[in-house]
């Protein structure tokens, strides 16, 4: 293949299967999280777990992806990206394998920390290897639009893939998924694949950089997670403040290094930095709405999770169709325009949602689920404004931050949007609880919409009706409050990105850059290394 990064010569039939075999352990993080949450009631009982440990087997694994991006994408960067990447695949396979097999919660949580961490080497080689193996900017658009549909198709089969295992085989089975992938990886990785690695850098990580980067993004995220569950409680305040100190820490580690972790000049880069405040913004408010309309499947309309899960697929697949199309229309039209467009269509099927009901109101929740999905596809150029405004020897740093401010905005919606709800559920909820409820029960019903549906499990008929009508009732109006929020924010960030991104020219479009705080003089040459015949 042309290993010339100067050049934008077209890819040829090696790059394209190449992109096939990069796309596959993408579907498979995707998918073994929707496989997971329909094996942790088989899985919890055959190992004994309790609350506090099923959490952690369902947190743990994205917390260390999370922790891990900015580090495992500097280290590819330095050691080489298709060697991080195969490394990463053979540590995922061998977890999964361990995990499937776990004689305790103990263990099985100790497992998902490790395939976390084997995550957090996958999503930025495999970005960064994209932007290495398309170097025609129209090309590298339509295959990131294709890895990102890939996570997106993960989403959409999880559910009916993980029905069909568990129908058949035990909770095992669902990690066993990643094997096949991860073994054809390591196959077809060496063949089909190139090497790249930033020359200028030394392969020496500054350790002190990765442990202040983990002590800032692991509390930060937790610290979300747990505002979205309990509210603004000492803990999560703590480790936000916590997160946040040693999170300015390390920006002044960078700043100062002669070897940072994280060049932080890329951050002068503008359509670098509008590009990744848009993306953590936009899935902040995809992630708090999806949320919502997953509740509202399970908890209003008393859906299982299988059952949930399905109904999401027309989603799903209308956002796998619309990421495929975005970047057909950048090539026309400038991608300030068409991502404002999307975050319009976002409040557009915010509006549809402030329609829904507590009874009758599933055909409207999908179809704005439909209109969503359609609104999202335009976030297929995120990562592809993030990458391609780097230099390409930092491209596997650019592509952990792009991984990391996603992460950061689903745990940010889901904390902020989702708090604002249940806010407004506890309200409604406080003198709506039928004086016959027991106290105890009272309580749990009036916390969150999860807890009235327990507590009525244990009811008689009409006590557990009455106490569902006005939970459910309470619930969706704290949906429509959020929408309302959201309706606002994606108009908003669609204001700005038309107006801040406005000097980027459609895909393919030569146009300078002269602000751009990373010159071409200023980026050392990155050293490529072909790929094993």
């Amino acid at each position: 293949m042309e290993t010339n990064q100067g050049t934008q010569a077209r890819a040829g039939r090696r790059e394209w299967i190449g992109l096939g075999v990069l796309a596959l352990p993408t579907l498979l993080l995707s998918l073994d999280m929707s496989v997971l949450y329909l094996a942790l009631p088989r899985l919890s009982a055959d190992l004994g777990a309790d609350a506090t440990q099923q959490l952690w087997i369902t947190d743990i694994y994205g917390f260390m992806i999370a922790g891990f991006l900015v580090t495992m994408g500097t280290l590819g960067d330095r050691i080489g990206r298709r060697k991080l990447l195969l490394l990463g695949a053979a540590a995922f396979g061998v977890a999964s394998v361990l995990a499937a097999f776990a004689a305790s919660a103990e263990m099985l949580i100790a497992m998902r920390a490790l395939m976390g961490i084997a995550g957090a080497t996958l999503m930025p080689s495999t970005l960064a290897l994209i932007s290495n193996m398309f170097t025609n900017p129209r090309e590298r658009g339509v295959a990131i639009a294709a890895w990102m549909s890939s996570f997106m198709a993960g989403m959409a089969i999880g559910p009916v893939v993980g029905g069909a295992l568990l129908e058949w085989f035990w909770w095992g089975s669902a990690f066993l998924l990643g094997v096949p992938v991860m073994v054809l990886l390591l196959v077809a990785g060496p063949i089909l694949l190139p090497e790249f690695r930033d020359a200028s850098q030394a392969k020496r990580l500054d350790f002190v950089s990765v442990l202040l980067s983990l002590g800032a993004i692991l509390p930060v995220i937790y610290g979300l997670k747990e505002l979205a569950k309990h509210g603004w409680q000492p803990v999560p305040i703590g480790a936000l403040v916590i997160g946040l100190v040693l999170g300015a820490v390390f920006v002044r580690r960078q700043r100062t290094s002669d070897n940072p972790l994280l060049d932080v000049r890329l951050f002068g880069n503008r359509s670098f930095s509008t590009a990744l405040t848009m993306g953590l913004l936009g899935g902040a408010a995809m992630g708090g709405l999806f949320m919502f309309i997953t509740l509202y499947l399970q908890m209003v309309e008393g859906m299982s999770p299988l059952e949930a899960g399905l109904w999401q697929v027309p989603g799903a697949v209308v956002m796998i169709v619309a990421s495929m199309r975005v970047p057909l229309l950048a090539r026309r039209v400038r991608p300030a325009y068409v991502m404002a467009g999307g975050f319009v269509v976002m409040a557009i099927a915010f509006v549809m949602l402030l329609q829904v009901g507590a009874v009758g109101g599933l055909a409207m929740l999908i179809a704005a689920l439909v209109v969503l999905s359609i609104g999202t596809g335009p976030f297929a150029l995120s990562p592809d404004l993030v990458v391609g405004a780097a230099p390409p020897e930092k491209a596997g740093s650019a592509s952990a931050m792009s991984e990391t401010s996603a992460e950061f905005g689903i745990a940010l919606g889901v904390a902020t949007i989702g708090s604002i709800g249940t806010a407004i559920y506890r309200d409604q909820m406080a003198g709506a609880v039928p004086a016959e409820i027991p106290a105890q029960a009272a309580d749990v019903a009036r916390e969150s919409i999860a807890g009235a549906v327990a507590t009525a499990q244990h009811l008689p008929p009409q006590a557990a009706a009455d106490l569902l009508a006005p939970a459910r009732e309470a619930f969706v109006d704290g949906l429509h409050t959020a929408a309302g929020v959201g309706t606002v924010l994606v108009l908003v960030l669609a204001a700005v990105v038309a107006r801040v991104l406005r000097h980027v020219p459609p895909t393919g479009v030569e146009e300078p850059e002269p602000d751009e705080a990373l010159d071409s003089e200023d980026r050392e040459p990155c050293e490529p290394e072909p790929a094993a015949a």
